[in-house]
């Protein structure tokens, strides 16, 4: 079996969006889609047979196992009836979410969340679980977030932040695969900027250096897909506002970020968490093993 496309549900609004998405997103790719629950209370009911106990079964576990139940049953209900002849494989994992996802997307073309999760506060713009996946996962995941254009591929554009050929090769290749799935124009923007020191007369030299470095980043992702239609632009200001700006004329946004063996931590820069939090579209973070 092809790799799955693997989207996280836990009955928020925010992931019924997200299995929208993916559900599209699975059916221009020719995947299968695997809905993913994390529950900890799989794991507790495992742990403590009902009734082996002096007071009695515990009631908590088992309406949690149900609750879980509910959301995967919806979820699968509800991308089966977007597309009917789409393989929909529903499961709950005895995990916490954001930790099921990612040991999800160590077998998977990509990872989906929603923007915010259920339980997450009002005034957040991004959840945790989403911020966690597309920080340490090391398959691309797409957050779905932004306008009713962008979510239903309106603008019939992909964004492509170019980052270095050591880093943004991955990204690069993504892009050029989401753009000939989805049979639309791809953006390649390359942001650069004149040190403060530097005379204006150096913004030449900055430019053609930041042109250089597009066209090898392009140069091998490119490679099987003569039909895509590549606007290239260099644009002078910090890559994170060029990228959100731009981001509004597009339908999935993508940039490339480090994952460096044996770290553990949070590995997301500026560019990502600004798109993350604020992109008018959905956002995809491809990572690069270095």
């Amino acid at each position: 079996m092809d790799q799955p496309l693997v989207v996280g549900v836990d009955g928020s609004a925010s992931s019924l969006r997200a299995v929208d998405w993916a559900v599209d997103e699975a059916a221009r790719h020719g995947l299968p889609l695997r809905l993913v629950h994390g529950s900890l209370w799989e794991r507790y009911e495992g742990a403590l047979p009902p009734g082996e106990l002096s007071f009695g079964p515990l009631p908590g576990p088992s309406a949690e196992q149900e609750a879980a139940r509910i959301v995967v049953t919806a979820a699968a209900e509800r991308a089966r009836r977007r597309d009917p002849a789409l393989k929909v494989f529903p499961e709950i994992v005895p995990d916490e979410p954001a930790d099921a996802l990612l040991r999800a997307g160590h077998d998977a073309f990509a990872v989906v969340t929603g923007s915010r999760g259920r339980g997450e506060l009002t005034g957040l713009l991004l959840g945790s679980v989403g911020l966690a996946v597309a920080a340490r996962a090391h398959c691309p995941v797409v957050v779905v977030r932004g306008d009713r254009t962008g979510l239903t591929g309106g603008h019939e554009r992909i964004l492509l932040g170019a980052g270095d050929p050591a880093t943004g090769a991955e990204a690069a290749r993504f892009a050029y695969r989401e753009a000939a799935a989805r049979g639309c124009a791809l953006d390649a923007v390359r942001a650069w900027r004149r040190p403060a020191y530097d005379s204006a007369e150096t913004a030449g030299y900055h430019q053609e250096r930041a042109s250089a470095v597009l066209q090898a980043l392009l140069h091998d992702a490119a490679d099987g897909h003569p039909g895509v239609r590549v606007c290239r632009a260099t644009v002078e200001g910090p890559a994170r506002k060029v990228l959100l700006n731009r981001s509004a004329a597009a339908d999935l946004v993508i940039i490339g970020a480090q994952r460096r063996y044996g770290h553990f931590g949070l590995q997301l820069g500026r560019v990502g968490h600004t798109l993350l939090h604020h992109a008018y579209c959905p956002v995809a973070v491809v990572p690069q093993l270095v």
